[in-house]
């Protein structure tokens, strides 16, 4: 591998909170050993249109705090074709950029294994994400602030339940993994967590509301992954309940967005900053085709193809907990 000066850095797929901090981390490192560093603004499409800018230590000032990406994000079909990744390469040829960070989920790894697998072009990987659904890492960037986010609004809303004695169905993302609703399910003391990794079924649901009910429970309140399997939709589980128990007064409340928005937490902050830092290093190591990951609290590398092929495990004991807290 050549000697690499100058590196490209992006954020793809959807944003999370510490994209910001992680861009950050990648610049002032490279600033820290000397070589050059360039923005890519919108992702994969931006990198086609050669829409780069050049970054240094002051260019990146006063982002660490901020949501979002503000080399921006987007969704891009010309990098999925042969025709669309030769003018990607060609564009980075152009601006003299020899190795790239891509910040994302695991679509934008795949982009960058099959890059590289093409044109053997250095990439690093930092995973940027709030569904935490990666394999290779405990947490990803915006994980812990989106859980933040969503534990605050559903404390809110539990005034609100108590005030009324109504029963709560909130929808957190989560399409494929339920690691956002299990943990805001236990911290913000939900009644039940219904999540893609355990089909709680329709039955055992009324049971436990039923049950509720009976223990003296006024109010309650059920978390549902986006992506639970029990078949029906949170405003059609509302209706099955308003049907079969009709002594609750049932109303939903579909927290969106809003998870993946705002100032990232701390813990995001300083993992994105260490992520940043060891990507570059590995880079500069010789290096690549690797994910940044954070294991037992410690920075590791896993290979591109295992993050993008191995699943995030949902944690079984606090499934448990789970259970044992809505007695």
């Amino acid at each position: 591998m050549e000697k690499i000066k100058k590196i490209g850095v992006m954020t793809s797929g959807g944003d999370s909170p510490g994209m910001n901090a992680a861009i950050r981390a990648v610049v002032r490192t490279c600033a820290y050993y000397e070589i050059e560093c360039a923005g890519i603004y919108r992702g994969y499409e931006g990198m086609i249109e050669g829409d780069f800018i050049e970054l240094n230590a002051r260019s990146v000032k006063g982002i660490i705090n901020k949501g979002g990406t503000f080399l921006k994000s987007a969704r891009s079909k010309g990098f999925r074709t042969a025709e669309g990744r030769q003018e990607a390469y060609n564009q980075l040829k152009k601006a003299n950029i020899d190795a790239l960070v891509v910040i994302g989920g695991d679509g934008s790894f795949t982009g960058a294994l099959v890059f590289n697998q093409e044109f053997g072009f250095p990439v690093m990987g930092i995973p940027g994400t709030i569904d935490n659904d990666i394999a290779g890492t405990s947490h990803t960037l915006g994980y812990d602030t989106a859980l933040n986010n969503a534990v605050e609004v559903i404390d809110k809303i539990r005034d609100t339940a108590s005030s009324h004695n109504r029963l709560f169905f909130i929808e957190v993302m989560g399409r494929d993994v339920g690691h956002i609703a299990l943990n805001v399910g236990v911290g913000a003391g939900a009644e039940e967590i219904l999540i893609p990794e355990e089909d709680l079924g329709l039955e055992r649901l009324l049971e436990s509301l039923k049950k509720s009910k009976e223990s003296g429970k006024s109010s309650s309140i059920v978390i549902v992954a986006e992506g639970d399997k029990t078949g029906k939709n949170v405003f059609e589980l509302k209706d099955y309940v308003n049907e079969h128990l009709p002594e609750y007064d049932v109303r939903v409340s579909v927290l969106g967005h809003m998870q993946r928005g705002g100032s990232p937490s701390c813990f995001d902050r300083v993992l994105a900053s260490r992520m940043g830092v060891k990507a570059v290093e590995s880079l500069l190591n010789g290096k690549s085709n690797l994910m940044v990951g954070l294991m037992n609290d410690k920075i590791t590398v896993t290979p591109l193809e295992k993050a993008i092929k191995g699943q995030s495990k949902i944690n079984k004991e606090l499934i448990r907990v789970a259970d044992i807290m809505s007695t």
